[in-house]
């Protein structure tokens, strides 16, 4: 039985998340919550609050074991993007895009 657990207009760009959702995919909840303790990124602390977030979804239902399950698949997408100008040198502008996430955390017991 899967579980999914979602968060969405985060601020932070998608592919600093997938950095850190690439190395806790296929882990253990208890392993992959002991790696993202220790991981130095913003990014981490984003994605142990969601996994929190999936094992609370977990506990909601009677049947499922929470020692049993992990992180089936991590799924980060991009969200909408705001665009900010920037003033520069002889009357330019460049753009400055700041970028937000949708992150998606689905669980299953093994």
């Amino acid at each position: 039985m899967e579980i999914k657990a979602k968060s969405r207009m985060i601020r932070i760009s998608p592919t600093k998340v997938r950095i850190v959702a690439e190395q806790i995919k296929k882990k253990n909840v208890n392993e992959a919550m002991g790696m993202l303790m220790f991981m130095p990124q913003k990014a981490s602390y984003i994605l142990k609050k969601l996994l929190n977030s999936a094992i609370a979804n977990a506990k909601q239902k009677k049947y499922i074991d929470i020692d049993n399950l992990y992180v089936k698949n991590i799924l980060v997408d991009e969200g909408p993007t705001l665009k900010r100008f920037l003033p520069r040198a002889m009357g330019r502008a460049t753009r400055i895009r700041k970028r937000m996430s949708h992150i998606t955390m689905i669980l299953d017991e093994s």
